[in-house]
């Protein structure tokens, strides 16, 4: 096996200075083209990586970002965080910079925790998620001098000093409900969280959006009626679509894939194994959906992850002498999957 490339041996190799390399690997802007294409080409070649820890010395930055990992609430929408944290990662790395990830039980211990990393040179920024109403974690973190990028919008009125990326979850559930009355339902009901939760009160936003616009009226789209308000989970879905069925619902609109599989599983005991997968959209598009074959909407998490790694290094990289740069705050547009009834899930079926 050949010896490591180091500094010296590709400066040797290419005839060129130590300084030369260094300049195309952190300042690249100050090589020439044509010798910063040469250098880069023989980086490649020769698998040649800088020393991790004499970048951290000489530009004062770990380049790692720390974020907090919560356990997942059940077996079917803790994917989508899932699939997050694996973006976040691929899209770190292709910025040469890594994850460290914590947990914490609760908010204050969190930023509490990215605070002392921060200081202890151990994390350069952080990532937010699973923002919420009151969240306090932003003017923690900024109170403690540390750079970060949320992932979830600010729920309340005031606007937000920081970046953000979110999902326009209220385009999804629209699209979704305009879905259902294309196929001829008129009486589609949401089974959604209680309000208050920030992310589940944009999702009965599209749905009330589409439905007002259909024609419902103002008492059929109340709480108790076509709008059922519970709990996550497959369970909580089946009794709402109950009570949604008795206020004369053929169709729902979820705000999760969990209650999309307990409002499907409701349907098939009163219907059809095609109505009750044909007449639920959920949301997510988790594994569990597309293998029941329920239409779901799809969370463009990996857009989101390159995004907000992208904003928090552009940051990091900004020097200090420069102006702020104004806060990103930008909603991503999510996308319906339609799935079409397959026989072979209806054991019933000829």
């Amino acid at each position: 096996m050949g010896q490591k490339p180091t500094l010296q041996s590709l400066a040797s190799s290419l005839g060129v200075s130590r300084q030369t390399i260094s300049n195309v690997l952190n300042n690249p802007q100050i090589v020439q083209a044509s010798t910063r294409d040469r250098v880069l080409a023989e980086i490649r070649a020769s698998g040649y990586r800088p020393s991790a820890a004499a970048r951290s010395l000489r530009s004062r930055r770990s380049q790692v970002i720390g974020l907090r990992i919560r356990p997942a609430v059940d077996g079917i929408n803790g994917s989508v965080m899932d699939a997050f944290l694996h973006a976040l990662v691929e899209c770190a790395q292709r910025r040469d910079h890594r994850l460290l990830l914590i947990t914490a039980s609760g908010d204050e211990p969190e930023t509490t925790e990215q605070g002392a990393l921060h200081t202890a040179g151990a994390i350069d920024g952080c990532v937010l998620t699973d923002t919420h109403l009151d969240d306090t974690r932003p003017a923690a973190l900024a109170a403690a001098g540390v750079p970060f990028v949320a992932f979830g919008r600010p729920w309340q009125d005031r606007p937000a000093a920081h970046s953000w990326i979110d999902i326009d979850g209220a385009a999804g559930t629209r699209t979704a409900t305009e879905h259902l009355l294309g196929l001829g339902h008129r009486r589609i009901a949401f089974l959604g969280w209680p309000a208050g939760s920030g992310v589940g009160d944009d999702r009965r936003a599209g749905w009330r959006q589409a439905m007002a616009q259909s024609g419902v009226t103002a008492e059929d789209l109340a709480a108790g009626a076509l709008d059922q308000r519970t709990a996550d989970g497959v369970v909580e879905g089946t009794q709402a679509m109950d009570w949604a069925r008795r206020a004369g619902a053929t169709a729902a609109v979820c705000a999760s894939d969990s209650l999309a599989v307990g409002a499907s599983t409701l349907l098939r005991r009163t219907t059809d194994a095609e109505t009750a997968r044909t007449a639920v959209v959920g949301f997510d598009d988790t594994p569990v959906a597309a293998a029941l074959g329920l239409s779901s909407v799809r969370q463009p998490v990996a857009a989101a992850a390159s995004r907000v790694v992208d904003l928090l290094i552009d940051r990091l990289t900004t020097p200090e002498t420069d102006a702020r740069p104004v806060p990103v705050q930008d909603l991503l547009e999510p996308e319906l999957i339609p799935r079409q009834f397959d026989r072979r899930l209806d054991p019933t079926s000829p």
